[in-house]
Order: structure tokens, then sequence, then C-alpha cells
């Protein structure tokens, strides 16, 4: 009954977010009392894996997050998220409006998202932010697009936030995603322009099913590179893997790297931030 296929997987979802709800409740009220929530990496994994099934994408995963790198990748959709963060346990660099969204911004919040106000000059701040908590084992995602495309290209990285690795000496790990089972980009997929979460997501769940390749790339030293060159690097690495991609690699379905990856946990934008 293909025709109520949408309307299943809409339900799906609806009690997915309400487990995800009932779930950051009790973290909301074991941290109010003081308690450490040792889990909290592997729920969040697991729950963007959860997601990911509910929404039937399948995914290609090579490689895995080296060490505890700012993780770059190139944008295309919310499902960027979902994507990277079934991979490990991984902190998102997300716009400010999203910690405001019901349910999605608090959940993302409780995940250790870093939030950044648009047009305000607080990068200093945000470098900050990313280094914490990079400096706690967690790696970070970011998107230096600054907005989405439709997958056949790479934008150009804006380079601000690459200070955080011209200030500690971390690595940069680029992140290739493509959608789409051959070597055209899936047309469903990208998240554009004045679209709304609502009707994509409604596109989503009438979508038969989407494959997406997630590749982590050898990571780029940063001694020696301005924030400039570090960011054409990255951008570079990315690109030349999707040229890859799309000239029909056929890759291995990967299993999630929250059982391979080492320790410690590794855990990029909450759902729903893909500008």
């Amino acid at each position: 009954m293909p025709a109520l296929a949408p309307l299943w997987k809409g339900l799906r979802i609806t009690e997915h977010l309400l487990t995800g709800a009932t779930l950051a409740l009790v973290v909301t009220i074991g941290q109010g009392l003081g308690y450490r929530i040792g889990w909290l990496d592997a729920v969040v994994c697991w729950w963007y894996r959860r997601l990911l099934r509910c929404l039937r994408v399948r995914v290609r995963a090579d490689g895995a997050v080296a060490g505890t790198p700012l993780l770059v990748a190139n944008h295309v959709s919310w499902l960027d998220i979902p994507v990277i963060g079934a991979q490990g346990s991984v902190r998102f660099l997300s716009k400010a409006e999203v910690r405001a969204w019901p349910l999605i911004g608090w959940m993302s919040e409780l995940a250790g998202t870093v939030f950044i106000a648009r047009g305000a000059h607080r990068v200093g701040e945000v470098v900050e932010g990313i280094y914490a908590r990079i400096q706690a084992g967690q790696p970070v995602a970011i998107f230096p697009e600054g907005t989405t495309s439709d997958g056949r290209e790479v934008l150009r990285f804006h380079p601000r936030l690459f200070a955080v690795c011209q200030q500690t000496g971390l690595a940069v790990q680029p992140v290739a995603l493509h959608y789409g089972g051959g070597p055209e980009p899936d047309p469903v997929a990208p998240f554009l322009g004045d679209d709304t979460l609502v009707a994509h997501l409604w596109r989503v769940l009438r979508h038969p099913g989407i494959e997406v390749r997630v590749s982590f790339l050898a990571p780029i030293p940063a001694a020696d590179l301005d924030r400039r060159r570090l960011a054409d690097e990255t951008r570079r690495a990315i690109a030349a893997r999707l040229v890859m991609d799309r000239g029909g690699a056929a890759g291995q379905p990967g299993r999630p790297a929250c059982d391979r990856v080492s320790s410690p946990p590794h855990v990029v934008v909450q759902p729903g931030d893909a500008r």
C-alpha cells in the first residue's frame, strides 16, 4: 500500500520525537538533581540512528572520526546532522534561532550544541565554545559554507571558524556527504532557499528511500596554514571526494561508528539547522 507508506513513516517520526522528548526530560531532571548522565552520548547517537531508520535513509560510511578534530563537512540538508551524528558522539554548531524552536531547540541544547548568533560579532566566543568541547573529548562539526547546496558543488568555505585550529593546533578532518545511489545527487535530499522543514520532511517521507555516503577523510594539520588556506584545502579535499563518488565509486555499507569509534566517545548543527 504505497500511498500509506508516508503516513506510516510520519507516525513513526512522531513516536520517535516523543521518545526523544521523554529522554530529554529524564536528562533535564537528572542534571537538575546533580547527577552526571554518563549515557547521554550513546543515547543521542542511538536517537540519530533510529531517526534515519524511520525516514528510510540508508547510510554508507567510509572511515571514522580520527581522534578529536574539528569536523568540517559540506552542507546539503538538515539530514546531514543525523547522518553524521549517527556515526559517533559529535557536537554540532547551529544558528542561535534553533535554540528557540519547540522541542528541537531543547533537545539540541541538551545534546551539547554550540549556538552562534548571525550578524553578531561573537566569533571569538563561538571559537572558545568549540575548543572547550573538543578539549573535553567531544569532536565538533561545522558547515562552513554557511548555507546548503544541491549537492552538485561545494560552495566557498568561510574561514572565520577555522581560527580554532590556528590557535590550538587542532587538526581539521574533512567530511564529504553525497546523497544518491548513483552519480547524480538525489533531488529530494537538498534543503534549499525558502523551503520549510515541514514541507521538506513530507517530501522525504514520500521518498522510497534516500541513500547517502558519508566519508571521513584524512585530517589536515593546521600548522603553517592561515585560516583562508586551511579552509581552501579542506574544501578541495571534500570536492575531490565528491567527484570520485559521482564517478561511481561503489563503497560498502558501513556499520554505525557508535560501535567502532575509539575512546573517548565521539559525538556536527541540530536537526533542521540547514542554513
